[in-house]
């Protein structure tokens, strides 16, 4: 299996791969960078149609962490760690045990938090073999509000830029993906008296969403085609691509979806057609921010207005690639490698 030349590797410091035969355990995690601090990024658990997939969504992930990181100013590097296997089959104790003295093998270059097929219950039974995971239930517990919440204020934000409004009633909002995040993100949005039409793989929170939210739902093929003012990615990436682009009506795309560019030149596209873009790993950056400052004795609510800051970062963007004539991607891009060159970042003080 080829890796250095992986389309998707881009210096990575280090690949590892790990696996346990008692417990099944097949993982790998890419540390893309430590340059600002030790790697931190979620663990993913999927059964992957393949090792090649899985290693492709590695390198990806852990390259969106590392510039997420630089953009929010923290102290950390970035990586990613994909577990191979079905969550709701293959997900045992013992494997979750396996993983963490894995990653304590790693003696800290790499922190690990929940991600999706893993979740806060998960990283309980990892730290009793690690002192390097995150995101505990008598902690910050599920970083997925405050990763919604981020998303929320970058919307706000992107609306603002483009439509000029300084609210969100009325706002027609089409939600790709109803998981932890997509449906926290719907309560914001219907909150702020946004029209949400919603669509997910499965029917029962889209049931839920029409019931709590009064959304609008909508066949999972359908979502691209709406006449909407905003298309919120909120589940897989790489769902910007060539077959959808000419699809969209929407003048702005935020969601908290990874890597929603299927290539970086699809960030050029969206410009080309007048869609303001937030860049995911800056709308989606406030998960992060929560899992950073977990262990500093922050309350949530401060730990939230930080969250909040995402707005002013993405207003920034916009601002410069008005003027540049460039893609946002490619403005957040290159803020966020400038962080990176200097090589420091504010510390986290209780």
């Amino acid at each position: 299996m080829p890796v250095f030349s992986q389309p998707d590797f881009d210096n990575h410091e280090q690949i590892i791969f790990g696996s346990d035969g008692e417990s099944g355990l097949r993982c790998i995690i890419a540390i893309h960078s430590t340059r600002r601090g030790p790697a931190l990024g979620g663990c993913r658990m999927r059964a992957y149609a393949s090792e090649d997939e899985a290693v492709r969504d590695a390198l990806r992930l852990s390259r969106g962490m590392t510039y997420k990181a630089a953009i929010a100013d923290l102290p950390f590097g970035g990586g990613k760690a994909v577990i191979i296997g079905d969550p709701r089959t293959q997900k045992t104790e013992a494997l979750l045990r396996a993983f963490g003295r894995f990653l304590e093998s790693l003696d800290g270059r790499y922190i690990t938090a929940e991600d999706m097929g893993t979740t806060v219950a998960d990283m309980d039974v990892v730290r009793r073999e690690t002192r390097f995971a995150r995101g505990f239930s008598d902690g910050s517990g599920n970083p997925s509000p405050a990763t919604a919440f981020g998303v929320f204020n970058a919307i706000r934000a992107a609306v603002e830029h483009r439509l000029g409004r300084g609210d969100l009633r009325g706002v027609r909002v089409a939600a790709q993906g109803l998981g932890n995040v997509g449906y926290r993100l719907c309560d914001y949005l219907a909150a702020a008296g946004a029209q949400v039409f919603v669509t997910d793989l499965r029917d029962e929170p889209v049931r839920r969403a029409v019931r709590e939210f009064g959304a609008h739902a909508v066949a999972p093929d359908d979502i691209y085609d709406l006449d909407v003012d905003v298309f919120a990615p909120c589940a897989l990436g790489a769902v910007i691509n060539d077959d959808t682009l000419g699809r969209l009506h929407a003048t702005v795309v935020a969601g908290s979806a990874n890597n929603q560019l299927a290539e970086a030149r699809h960030g050029e596209a969206l410009r080309r057609r007048n869609i303001l873009y937030a860049p995911d790993y800056v709308a989606n950056a406030g998960g992060l921010i929560d899992v950073a400052y977990e262990n500093a004795g922050h309350s949530q609510q401060t730990i939230l207005k930080m969250v909040e800051s995402i707005s002013e970062t993405l207003k920034r963007i916009f601002a410069r690639a008005d003027a540049e004539n460039v893609a946002t991607s490619v403005i957040a891009d290159r803020l966020a490698e400038e962080k990176l060159r200097a090589g420091e970042s504010a510390t986290i003080a209780a």
